[in-house]
Formats: C-alpha cells, structure tokens, sequence
C-alpha cells in the first residue's frame, strides 16, 4: 500500500515558511519571539557534518551541535546506514517479555571504556539517567539525601530539577523533592560537612559545570570521591554534556583519574538521531535494585532500549574509533583555546577562555575605562549577562557562527561544536570571535546599537 501523504522531506518543503507560524500558534509562541529579536529566524534547511545551511543555502558552522548531541556531526552517513539497516531487518522491537541484544552489544561496548563499572541502565535522556540514578543511590544506600553542587544543571523533570541550581528553571515549580542540599562547587570543606551526617546517598556532579564551563580544582573530583568513600555515599558523575570524547577523554573524569560509582551519559551518545541515555554502575548497586525475580522490571522506561537508539549508539561508538574523534577534540581544542587565549590581553572585556577539548568558556567581564563601563552598566542594569548578546548576536549575522551564552545571566559564552572541526573551523572562529570583540570596544559603534535594541527590548517585557 502507498502512503502519497507521508514524504516527510515534501512536507518540510512545503510548510518551512510556515514553521514560525505554526509555533505560534500550536507550540512555543516565546521561543519564536526570542528568535525573531535576537535574528535568528532564518530558517534552517539541512545540516551536514560541523555545518548548517539556511533558507538562502549560506553556510554556518555550528557551535551548539545541539546543545553537545552532534559529536560526530550532523547526519552522519554511518548513523544513516545504522539506523536504516535496523528499519529494513524486521527486527523484534521491544518485545518487552525479552532482552534485546542490540542493547546487550551497546551495554558491553560502552563498559569496555569504563571497565571500572559492571552495568547499564538504559534511559530515553540525560535527566531520565539522573532521575535513575537518584532511585538507585537512595535504593542501593537506604538513605534519603543528596548532595550537588550550585550552578550545577541536572535536567528539568522533577527530580533532576531538584538539583539544578537556577532560579530560572526552578521558579514557579516549587517545592521540589526534599533532603537535597546544595554545596559550592569546588569547596571540599562544605561537602565533608554535608556528607558527615551519614545521610547522603549520592553526590552527584558535573566533572565540568555546563552553565558557564566552571573548571573543578585539580583537588577537586579526587577529593570528593575520596570523601564519599569515607562517608558511605555513592560518587556520582553526570557526564551527560562532558562524556563521549567531548572533553579529549571518553569521560571527563579521566582527565582527574577519578572512578565514580555511576557515571551517566546521553546527548552525543545518540548520534544526534534517536534520544538515548545509559546509567553506568557498579554490580553491587544494581543488585540492592533488581535484587528479585519479582523486581525486576522494578525501574524501566517502555522506549528505552528500543532497536533504533541502540543502533545509534553502537554506531556512534564505532564512528568515534574509526575516525579518531576523541583525539581530534583534544588536539583542536587544545589549539583552539590557546588561540583565543592569546586574545585575551587586548582585550579589557574579554576576561577568560577555559574549558578541556571541545567544550570551551569564553568570559566576558566588566571593563576598566570609564567610556565602556558606562555602557556596560547601562546593560548590566537592563538585564544581567545582556552584554553576551553583543558578541553572539554579531557572530551569527556577520560570521556566521552559532553559539550562545552558556546559561541565564552568564557573562560566559560556550562553544560546544561538533568533535570533527578542521584546522579551517578553528581559524573561522578565532578571526570571528577577534573581529566582533573588537567592535565591542568602539563606544559609539554599531554593536553597542544593538546593545541599545536589546535593552529597550529587555525594558518592554519588564514593563
């Protein structure tokens, strides 16, 4: 039987004009506003590798890859060849009353890089992965509390929320769950303090904080893995957006020889087609949950292990070796970030740039000379982190770049691309980021204009 009404690339085609129209009326009206007044409505049509295409065919290099989910780029030929080789088999999907053995194949590939832990927990995402790992550390530990740390982001369901430090995304959803207590990051004094109680489960943390890039001390992940053994409590590592190579290392966690009891991954590990995410663990934890025949489907998720996501994640497992990814993230990263660092000293705005392979935090900063601090503060007052705009906005108009600050209120712009960036990328976004930072320094110039846009659009909603 033919199915004329269902070529979906036909349907892209001929409602993309429509796309803003649509959202407004039956989807997220505030998103399509934002867009429209920073400029970023231009429709995109495809995407293929590091690289997207909008409606007039110019090409942008991409420094969101997804907020961290297209580590091997966009429509990646052996993620196509994967998932249609799944579609084609009239493979026994979720069967449910069985085990799937694409998942046992991804479940053993993924533990052979972490060969420190023993399972996998297949969730849909990242903040399903956390919503796990907050079950198992109170199941396996028999205590209530969890510990993480501020500025940290965890996901937006309810128990992931309720460890994400933003007043933004907590706001108007409160109370959250109880017996979670927030610590500073970096501050292994607090969390010897929280976890003395004895009632901690878990301490769960970013090895690097996503909202604003924040670097752990090299003291850091040792020593607070080293206090939740002294404490009974489970060290938990979210490596949701650090995992899969994008910090040079398949963990992040590598880089401080730290062996966490849970590690979780998502984003990347999809291959930017089919949502997946994985709770690694230890035996002995995973026992204390499915510890009887009759508890055995006592955590589980209907789609979770679905043919479709574990085919995306074998292959993207398989593209990462092939094609050396991880190693190319840390050598352009390293390359990247000492080229942006070397722009520092000449500019007073510019503040830092930080980060491990390809995830890297450009800081801006409140400036010295009395003819930028003016209108600095006029931004600062208007809407705190505004400045940003004035770089990302530029970037993408004029250079074509996509990225953006790194979380509400950040004075921190992220750059998060694609683990396969060239030589070619890295230049485009040093001359880029150079040009647009020095037209930030010219008072009166065309980008503090904007700055004036911004601010008059920031009075209007607070009106």
């Amino acid at each position: 039987m033919l199915y004329p009404n269902l070529d979906v690339s036909e349907m892209f085609v001929d409602r993309q004009a429509q796309r803003s129209a649509m959202h407004t009326r039956h989807l997220n009206e505030q998103l399509v506003r934002v867009l429209k007044t920073i400029g970023y409505d231009v429709g995109f049509q495809r995407g293929h590798g590091q690289y997207l295409f909008d409606r007039d065919g110019a090409r942008y290099l991409d420094l969101l890859s997804g907020f961290g989910v297209f580590a091997i780029g966009r429509n990646h030929p052996a993620l196509r060849e994967a998932l249609k080789s799944v579609l084609d088999s009239d493979l026994p999907n979720l069967v449910q009353m069985d085990v799937s053995t694409l998942a046992g194949i991804l479940a053993e590939r993924l533990l052979a890089h972490v060969p420190y832990l023993d399972k996998v927990f297949f969730a849909n995402s990242g903040t399903e992965c956390v919503e796990a790992a907050i079950k198992f550390a109170r199941g396996a530990t028999g205590r209530p509390g969890i510990v993480y740390c501020d500025h940290a982001y965890h996901g937006l369901t309810y128990g992931a929320l309720s460890l994400t430090d933003d007043k933004n995304f907590r706001g108007g959803f409160e109370p959250l769950l109880p017996d979670c207590t927030v610590v500073p990051f970096n501050d292994l004094a607090a969390l010897e303090q929280a976890l003395s109680s004895r009632q901690i489960a878990a301490f769960i943390v970013e090895p690097i904080q996503g909202k604003g890039v924040n670097m752990p001390t090299d003291e850091f992940l040792p020593g607070a893995a080293a206090l939740c053994r002294k404490y009974g409590t489970l060290f938990v590592a979210d490596e949701i957006q650090t995992g899969i190579g994008r910090t040079g290392r398949f963990l992040a966690v590598e880089h401080w020889n730290v062996e966490p009891d849970m590690v979780l991954l998502a984003k990347a590990l999809s291959g930017g087609h089919v949502p997946v995410g994985a709770v690694l663990t230890r035996k002995h934890i995973f026992d204390k949950i499915f510890n009887r025949m009759d508890r055995a489907v006592v955590h589980g998720s209907t789609f979770a292990k679905n043919d479709l996501a574990m085919a995306a994640g074998i292959a993207t497992l398989e593209v990462l070796k092939s094609e050396k990814v991880i190693e190319n993230a840390a050598k352009r990263g390293a390359e990247l970030r000492l080229a942006l660092t070397r722009l520092v000293p000449g500019y007073e705005l510019l503040k830092e740039v930080r980060g491990k392979g390809l995830m890297i935090g450009v800081e801006f900063g409140p400036p010295k000379s009395l003819r930028l601090k003016a209108s600095w503060n006029l931004l600062e007052t208007a809407n705190k982190g505004l400045f940003c705009q004035l770089i990302t906005v530029p970037l993408f108009k004029e250079h074509k770049i996509l990225t953006q600050v790194s979380g509400h209120g950040s004075h921190t712009i992220k750059l998060l691309p694609p683990l396969i960036v060239n030589d070619e990328d890295c230049k485009w976004i040093e001359t880029s980021f150079d040009s647009v930072i020095a037209a930030s320094h010219q008072v009166p110039g065309a980008i503090w204009s904007l700055g004036k846009t911004l601010v008059d659009n920031a009075v209007r909603k607070t009106a």
